[in-house]
C-alpha cells in the first residue's frame, strides 16, 4: 500500500488501493475526473477529516478483498475485457430503461416537479453521448491499446489523441451527472413520488456510482498504463 499523506493525489490512491474507492464514494470525494488533487485538499473541500478518511482507507485495504483486483499490474487486455463486460454492456442495458422512466415521470409529474423535463433531456443526452463514446472506445481506442500490448509499434497505433478525446468526454459526462445530482437533491425523491419516480432516482444514483468507478479505471489506470507502454 502506498504512503498516504495530505499531498498524495486522490487518483493515485484510487489506482494503487482499490478498496479506497468505496471510502471515497462514502465521503463524496471525486476520485475519477476530479481526482488529480491532493487528498488533503479534497477532504477540506468536503468538510471531512483527512485523518478520518486516511484511516478508513487503511481499514478498508486491510479487509479481505471483494473482487478488487489489482488492475495496476494485471494485463491491459484483462482490464479492457472487464470494463466492457462490467460497465459498457451494463450501460447498454440500463440506459434505455432510464430513458423510458425519465420520459414517463416527466410526462406524468412534470407539472408538480418542474425540473423533470430538464432531467429527461439530460438523461437522453447522457445516453446518446455514452453510446457514441463506448462505440469509439471499443471500435478504435481499445483495439489500439490491445495492439500495443501485443508489441505493435506506437507510431503505427497512436494513442495520445484518442485518449485525450475520451478524457474530455469523461469530463462532460461528469458534468451531466453532477447536474442530475444537484437537481434531484442527491437523488432523494419527494414523499409523494410514485414507484417509477423512486426507481428512476435509484437507477440514476446507481448509474452515477458505477460511472465513477468506470471512469476511474479508464482515466487513472488503463490510460496511464497504455501511455507508459506506448512511450517505451
Amino acid at each position: 500500500m502506498i504512503p498516504i499523506t495530505e499531498s498524495t493525489q486522490v487518483s493515485d490512491i484510487a489506482a494503487a488501493v482499490p478498496a479506497s474507492v468505496r471510502v471515497f464514494q462514502r465521503y463524496g470525494i471525486d476520485f475519477c475526473c476530479g481526482g488529480k488533487v491532493p487528498i488533503g485538499s479534497a477532504c477540506e473541500e468536503q468538510g471531512v477529516s483527512f485523518t478520518e478518511v486516511a484511516g478508513a482507507i487503511r481499514t478498508a485495504a486491510a479487509r479481505p478483498a471483494r473482487d478488487e483486483r489489482d488492475w495496476a499490474t494485471l494485463p491491459l487486455e484483462a482490464l479492457i475485457d472487464h470494463i466492457v463486460a462490467t460497465y459498457h454492456d451494463t450501460l447498454r442495458e440500463e440506459l434505455p430503461r432510464l430513458r423510458q422512466m425519465a420520459a414517463k415521470v416527466a410526462r406524468v409529474h412534470g407539472e408538480n416537479a418542474p425540473h423533470l423535463p430538464r432531467l429527461e433531456t439530460i438523461v437522453n443526452e447522457l445516453s446518446a453521448d455514452m453510446i457514441s463514446h463506448m462505440g469509439k472506445e471499443e471500435g478504435a481506442l481499445f483495439p489500439a491499446i490491445r495492439a500495443i500490448a501485443h508489441g505493435s509499434a506506437p507510431s503505427v497505433v497512436p494513442l495520445d489523441a484518442p485518449i485525450l478525446m475520451m478524457e474530455h468526454e469523461h469530463e462532460l459526462t461528469g458534468a451531466q451527472l453532477a447536474e442530475l445530482r444537484a437537481m434531484t437533491d442527491d437523488y432523494v425523491a419527494p414523499s409523494w413520488a410514485c414507484q417509477t419516480f423512486q426507481a428512476l432516482y435509484e437507477g440514476l444514483s446507481e448509474l452515477e456510482a458505477n460511472m465513477h468507478v468506470h471512469v476511474h479505471l479508464e482515466n487513472n489506470v488503463l490510460f496511464p498504463r497504455a501511455r507508459d507502454l506506448a512511450h517505451r
